[in-house]
């Protein structure tokens, strides 16, 4: 199949800690208290959806000749309180920096990859977590 992914997790021994590996070869810590030793599945999950949707976003961004210095996407979630515990909202920023940025492009990058590109950010609006979006444009 050459759109399957694969990730393994191993446990460590030690509590709830694991060290991951991706298909790819990238390897990880997992924690079920994040820290300095390893991320929570859920803040990865986090990641997950802000990497999937920053690489539509500074891609069409540079598509559409955007004179983009410095992007970043900040991400922050808030969980249920009863098990599964999954997230029911979720806040999404942009930050674009650069010079003479056009805002309808960048709100047209964001609906293009949180709309269509993005399956990351589609699993949770599919699933039900309300999904906020902005985008802040510094000028350099």
């Amino acid at each position: 199949m050459s759109n399957e992914k694969t990730a393994k997790v191993v446990w460590s021994g030690d509590e709830l800690q694991f060290h991951g590996a991706l298909g790819s070869g990238y390897e990880f810590d997992l924690n079920s208290k994040s820290g300095a030793h390893g991320g929570s599945p859920m803040e990865f999950l986090l990641a997950g959806v802000a990497g999937c949707t920053a690489m539509d976003v500074i891609s069409i961004l540079q598509k559409m000749r955007q004179d983009v210095h410095d992007f970043s996407v900040e991400i922050s979630g808030v969980r249920a309180e009863e098990h599964p515990k999954v997230y029911t909202e979720v806040d999404i920023t942009y930050v674009v920096r650069g010079s003479n940025i056009d805002e309808e492009r960048v709100a047209r990058a964001v609906e293009l990859s949180e709309d269509i590109y993005c399956s990351a950010s589609q699993m949770f609006r599919r699933s039900g977590t309300k999904v906020n979006s902005s985008y802040r444009i510094e000028e350099v």
